[in-house]
């Protein structure tokens, strides 16, 4: 991918043309007086103050407020407030939100082009982890001589905490059960291959291999198709981690043939802190058979049930008998949130208006965009090569939107500041990357350009010090540091 220069005239362009970009203004962009101010009200103080807006690059992290969020959340509660308990049960006509009972209906049909998937093999629920333990309970099925799990050496903390204790629940040892697996040749990310080979390699002692879709720390998007094919032929159960691919890359879980599939709505689909999760069950493991008992076979998938996947039609029996949902809304445990599902369909009416093929369309030209930008050569004339390097994959097919930039060691904390003063919203993982996402859905071309500037000058400035930022004033240099622990586990 190719731009024919480093001008600020190049983003507008882009910009301009960009099919996307009515979608900006459907998300609020915290402002740069709203990032540094400490009350949520404006102060009389800040009536006067300039309105510029943030450049965020963080929805990797946590997607933007959809505009609409509020007038959605309203709807939700004037049907609670005047409807009580029967709002589980009753629709208006001025609102497109369903009873109480069926939002989690809604949510799944409108998620499940998303992932590539029937609306059957999806259910919103949960959080991640509690998805994954859940997913995990049913599908990991180990026996003498095959119980090991295959996962990254890098996988999110989470995920590799959950392997570990659903081993310990089973008396097996993380030590022996475990199949880590680890760049080699000092490279920052997986070949394809090297997995490939792990699983040929411990294939007759493993049950089951749970990968990231996108890795989080390094933003490398790893042949989900082809590893999936080639671990079942090997007898393996094929489950990911979806929590940075959703909403960001085009998925086929379904045609992929995937056994299951997790992840958090919060990042690229923007339902806000801590919101809802999802998972994804095939269809074949979803089936219910009620007549397979008399004849002494399993009605069902083994899971860990409870009543909000039992099947609507006698949900409210009262019965002592599980029947659950066909799919994956059967593996759901008990009531979900309503106000989280209303923030989740929020954020779907905007992809409703689009499709995962335009946005990745854009995601690979504005990622690459970024890339053109960070890779010209330094200003300064102390150095001949720029204080960072890209971790992230170069060929675009092995990412995301997200690019993750190693610094040369003691800058980090001083560039985190420098870019919060002037406005910029990115994320770290210590000790020296920075995690940059460009979110097709709202980020602009120009959004790109001014955080190169900012963001090479801050570098240079640091690393020749020419300044001196302001660290204990930064949220992200600080990590949380008056939370005991939180700076550690950043």
């Amino acid at each position: 991918m190719s731009f024919e220069s480093a001008h600020r005239s190049v983003a507008e362009r882009l910009d301009r043309e960009d099919p996307l970009r009515q979608f900006r203004t459907e998300f609020i962009f915290p402002t740069k007086a709203d990032l540094k101010r400490k009350t949520l009200v404006k102060q009389a103080q800040d009536e006067n103050s300039p309105d510029e807006t943030s450049v965020y690059l963080c929805g990797n992290s946590l997607g933007l407020q959809p505009r609409r969020l509020r007038d959605r959340i309203n709807e939700h509660l004037a049907a609670w407030s005047t409807k009580g308990v029967h709002g589980h049960f009753t629709s208006h006509q001025d609102s497109y939100q369903p009873g109480f009972l069926d939002l989690d209906d809604l949510a799944a049909e409108w998620i499940a082009p998303i992932v590539g998937a029937d609306k059957s093999e999806v259910a919103c629920m949960e959080t991640l982890t509690a998805n994954l333990h859940l997913l995990m309970t049913s599908f990991y099925r180990p026996t003498q001589a095959k119980y090991k799990i295959i996962l990254e050496g890098k996988a999110f903390p989470s995920d590799h905490y959950a392997i570990e204790s659903q081993l310990r629940i089973r008396g097996l040892d993380p030590k022996s059960a475990m199949v880590v697996l680890e760049p080699a040749g000092g490279s920052s990310v997986l070949s394809t291959q090297q997995i490939l080979d792990a699983i040929d390699e411990h294939s007759s002692s493993t049950a089951m291999i749970l990968l990231p879709g996108i890795q989080y720390y390094t933003g490398q998007l790893f042949d989900m198709k082809t590893i999936t094919a080639h671990a079942q032929l090997k007898g393996l159960v094929v489950g990911w981690d979806l929590a940075h691919a959703v909403g960001n890359v085009e998925l086929e879980l379904h045609n992929w043939n995937v056994d299951f599939a997790a992840w958090c709505n919060y990042k690229y689909l923007n339902a806000g802190p801590g919101g809802i999760a999802g998972l994804f069950v095939h269809e074949r493991h979803g089936k219910v058979d009620v007549e397979a008992s008399s004849k002494g076979d399993q009605p069902y998938r083994p899971r860990l049930s409870g009543w909000w996947g039992g099947q609507k039609a006698i949900r409210f029996v009262m019965g002592k008998d599980f029947v659950p949902i066909p799919g994956a809304a059967g593996f759901q445990v008990g009531n979900p949130s309503a106000l989280a599902l209303v923030s989740l369909l929020a954020s779907l009416e905007t992809f409703r208006k689009t499709d995962m093929a335009t946005i990745r369309k854009k995601s690979l030209q504005i990622t690459g965009y970024l890339e053109y930008l960070l890779d010209q050569p330094p200003t300064s004339s102390s150095g001949s090569t720029n204080p960072y390097q890209i971790i992230t994959p170069h060929d675009p097919a092995q990412r995301g939107a997200q690019l993750s930039v190693l610094l040369e060691p003691g800058l980090l904390d001083g560039v985190l500041a420098e870019l919060e003063d002037n406005g910029v919203v990115v994320d770290e993982r210590k000790p020296d990357v920075i995690r940059v996402a460009p979110v097709p859905l709202y980020n602009s071309y120009a959004d790109i350009w001014e955080f190169a500037q900012i963001f090479r000058t801050a570098c240079e400035n640091v690393r020749d010090g020419k300044t001196k930022p302001k660290i204990d004033e930064s949220v992200m240099a600080n990590g949380g540091r008056d939370e005991p622990g939180w700076g550690t586990v950043k």
